[in-house]
């Protein structure tokens, strides 16, 4: 289970990404696709080809963390590489998208929130 501060944002690579490359070839993707900062502390979501593999790359003021999921059968539900802006999840999503959840598919009631 992941517990996240409210401050994290949560970034989502569209489309494809080899998962090959290591912290220092993700990190630079964070920079080109994002435009953001690796070391800010935001979580990077990348998911491969087949769609069945994850990874996450996140900094913890000492060093990088990559988180590697491989799912034994199905596929993670994924945006599509539509649109060159990198999209955005809440915790709360990226723990049901985790637990294989098709957001796409679900609707989430009015609520609250306020505007950043």
């Amino acid at each position: 289970m992941l517990t996240l501060s409210p401050a994290v944002r949560i970034y989502v690579a569209t489309g494809t990404t080899d998962l090959r490359r290591s912290i220092d070839g993700l990190s630079a993707l964070v920079r080109e696709r994002f435009g953001v900062d690796p070391l800010s502390g935001h979580l990077f979501l990348f998911r491969n080809r087949r769609g069945d593999r994850l990874k996450i790359l996140a900094w913890d003021r000492s060093g990088f963390w990559v988180l590697y999921k491989r799912l034994e059968q199905g596929t993670f539900a994924w945006p599509a590489e539509t649109d060159p802006a990198p999209v955005e999840m809440r915790s709360a999503d990226l723990l049901l998208l985790l637990a294989g959840t098709d957001l796409a598919h679900t609707r989430r009631r009015r609520w609250y929130e306020r505007v950043a």
